[in-house]
């Protein structure tokens, strides 16, 4: 079986390793074994736990959080429902994000133009009218 260090782990999920001793740390990392010397070893699952761990925290997920769907991941079967219910709060929080950057976005794209064609007069007079 493949392992990696954790230096490989960082360079691979684009992650530092002080993040990643923070996680263990934090209790987002039951899984990953370690050698007799204490040092981790990362499986190819671990990296798995890994992006999931990431997408909840790029959704705006606390940390706190995170490590209680670690555990219900942990505990199996029996949280599937708990854990299918957090995916869709989830869901439905980064659509909201994603509408509020879209709305945004609007914004940006009207400045954008607004500047262009001003420049383009020499004025923002041609605005104005």
């Amino acid at each position: 079986m493949m392992t990696y260090s954790i230096g490989e782990v960082a360079e691979e999920m684009n992650l530092t390793v002080h993040t990643l001793r923070y996680y263990d740390k934090e209790g987002l990392m039951p899984f990953v074994e370690r050698s007799p010397s204490g040092t981790r070893l990362f499986k190819e699952s671990d990296l798995e736990s890994l992006k999931i761990i990431q997408c909840l925290k790029s959704s705006g997920m606390p940390i706190k959080e995170i490590k209680g769907f670690i555990g219900w991941c942990a505990e199996g079967d029996s949280t599937l429902k708990q854990r299918y219910e957090m995916f869709l709060e989830r869901k439905a929080t980064v659509e909201a994000q994603m509408e509020e950057l879209k709305q945004t976005m609007d914004i940006i794209n009207h400045k954008c133009h607004y500047y262009m064609t001003a420049l383009e007069a020499g004025t923002e007079a041609i605005h104005k009218k």
